[in-house]
């Protein structure tokens, strides 16, 4: 009964709105139907021609060839975005990054419409920028069978942007066009809160809303706790009003939910994680895939709404959070760099599911899992929704990264990370790495083989630097991204993404019979360390047996080894 009122008032609201003009897509069909690239920019140059208080930009280029493009829309129709934050906070929303997944595209739509009509009134001090279309490429390629988990609407794009790169794990690799101008972007406007607007995949239950929330002890104790306590508190309260029931994401993917589920990580690969890397507030609005695509169009722009509301009514605590958070990432500090779920930290939570249970599969000769929709339930469940720190770090006051490193060079400048140049040669104290241990995926993912379970060894040492060569303070607000991709065991650091994969491959090597007099030279010269070898010999079994591998152990424990194997060309200043 419920839903059959909400449809007819949704239904008499787009009646209205076919009277008053500015129709979008959506509301011209039946419910069941998205906007194209093409109309929904069309749609919001309309706006931006008829209202003053919407302007719409073109913000760099995508993978697809077409610009990325941002919308603004502040009351004051002022688009200086160094001016608005003076006084205002700024909300960005991005949408169709997974372009078979449009609920944003066309809630945004709408929104932006009704604040522009003054439908929706947008409180004094917060201003709203969106990205339309962030997949442009995977929006152009529309199809009807991609999301096979989906309920609608007919048409959408696809996952995979031109160049098949799934965007929501591009943030901190950055190989896309698209990312490049999203980076532009959001330090551009440097928002408080950031929006990313998403279909779920997973079990099934009744909600049509759910939400990530970024990890609130990742995020910084300050403004976590604030995050999870304070601000997550009141924009669930007020979804509540609007009669929109929702919960954190549903992470069950095998199984039913009835035994609980764990908040999901989303470490900087991911968009909220990179935001959060600056101390911005995020969500991930993940609306369910089964619900028709008319309800979930219109919870996207409830939760949009509230998120509003909400940081309208909390932005000057956000910023006292943000500074006092800021505190926390000082040089001397710990910093964790991987993360696990706390088993031992679970509360129980109010859910609103459906019975599950298996039964006799029609396609194949095992059993499948199914929901009874005919009976629904509201009962606790347990949610894991703690992490613990699993590997930190000391925070150092300064990396230093040689010139010749100009790949990453341009990474941190693109992300506004503030540098210094060395003035002349100069020998520094610092901690240098060599990799000791990593791990490589066997499989492609997102255009590499990425590393993992990355080991390092620490040395103190004196290094002689070049004139040119950089120098990077911790003290910045950037240090958080500094320590994500410059800390080779971080699970997204440059490291793991082969960024620095020719330091694997050993450049030099000796044919045997010439090095076999060098290497008894060099022993004659060096007697402790053929002490040392005889030992090995004595107590590694394999070891004695292997004259080839005795010769290599020479050879790496002698002067003609190329230092620059395994050395992480990444330097840190401790004091």
């Amino acid at each position: 009964m419920k839903k059959l009122f909400f449809l007819l008032c949704f239904s008499s609201t787009l009646l209205a709105q076919k009277k008053d003009g500015f129709i979008t897509f959506f509301e011209k069909g039946n419910g069941n139907q998205s906007a194209t690239y093409e109309e929904t920019i069309r749609y919001f140059n309309t706006l931006d021609a008829s209202f003053e208080t919407i302007k719409m930009q073109e913000m760099g280029l995508t993978d697809s060839g077409e610009p990325l493009h941002i919308v603004t829309f502040n009351a004051d129709s002022n688009f200086s975005f160094k001016e608005i934050r003076k006084t205002k906070s700024i909300i960005l929303i991005n949408n169709g990054i997974h372009a078979g997944e449009p609920d944003g595209i066309d809630a945004t739509m709408m929104l932006f419409r009704d604040l522009a009509l003054g439908k929706i009134k947008i409180p004094k001090n917060i201003v709203l920028v969106t990205i339309p279309v962030y997949n442009i490429g995977g929006a152009l390629n529309r199809n009807s069978t991609s999301r096979a988990n989906q309920n609608g609407p007919e048409e959408y794009g696809f996952r995979g942007n031109a160049r098949n790169f799934d965007l929501n794990r591009d943030f901190i690799k950055s190989d896309t066009r698209n990312t490049k101008s999203f980076v532009e972007i959001f330090h551009l406007i440097q928002p408080v809160l950031f929006i990313d607007n998403h279909v779920s995949n997973g079990a099934d239950y009744q909600y049509t809303l759910t939400y990530i929330m970024t990890e609130p002890k990742k995020l910084g104790n300050e403004l976590g706790t604030f995050l999870k306590d304070d601000f997550n508190t009141a924009l669930v309260a007020d979804l509540k009003k609007k009669k929109t029931e929702t919960t954190p994401y549903v992470n069950v993917w095998h199984g039913t939910p009835d035994d609980g589920f764990q908040q999901f990580f989303e470490s900087p690969r991911y968009a909220t994680g990179y935001t959060s890397l600056f101390d911005c507030l995020g969500y991930v609005v993940e609306t369910h895939m089964l619900k028709d695509y008319a309800s979930r169009v219109k919870v996207t722009y409830d939760f949009m709404v509230s998120a509003m509301e909400i940081t309208s009514r909390k932005a000057e605590l956000i910023q006292q959070k943000q500074l006092a958070n800021h505190n926390q990432f000082k040089a001397g500090n710990k910093y964790t760099l991987q993360w696990k779920i706390d088993s031992t930290q679970v509360s129980q939570i109010p859910f609103m599911g459906y019975q599950g249970g298996y039964k006799k599969s029609d396609v194949t000769s095992g059993e499948r899992l199914y929901y009874d929709r005919k009976i629904p339930f509201t009962k606790y469940i347990p949610f894991w929704g703690e992490y613990q720190s699993e590997r930190e770090i000391t925070i150092p006051n300064y990396y230093v990264i040689p010139k010749g490193q100009w790949t990453i060079i341009e990474q941190l400048k693109a992300n506004q990370i503030e540098l210094a140049q060395l003035k002349k040669d100069t020998i520094i104290q610092v901690e240098s790495y060599s990799i000791a241990d990593y791990q490589t995926y066997k499989n492609a993912y997102e255009g590499h083989y990425p590393h993992y379970n990355t080991k390092v060894n620490v040395k103190a040492e004196t290094v002689a630097f070049k004139k040119g060569d950089y120098i990077i303070s911790t003290d910045q607000k950037g240090v958080k991204f500094l320590l994500e991709t410059l800390e080779p065991e971080a699970i997204d650091s440059y490291f793991n993404w082969n960024y620095f994969d020719a330091i694997l491959q050993q450049k030099e090597g000796y044919s045997s019979y010439v090095f076999e007099d060098l290497a008894n030279e060099y022993l004659n010269q060096n007697p402790q360390l053929r002490v040392l070898l005889e030992e090995k010999k004595k107590t590694d079994k394999k070891f004695s047996e292997n004259p080839e591998a005795q010769l290599d152990w020479v050879y790496k424990n002698s002067p003609y080894y190329e230092k620059a194997h395994l050395r992480y060309p990444v330097y840190r200043i401790m004091d």
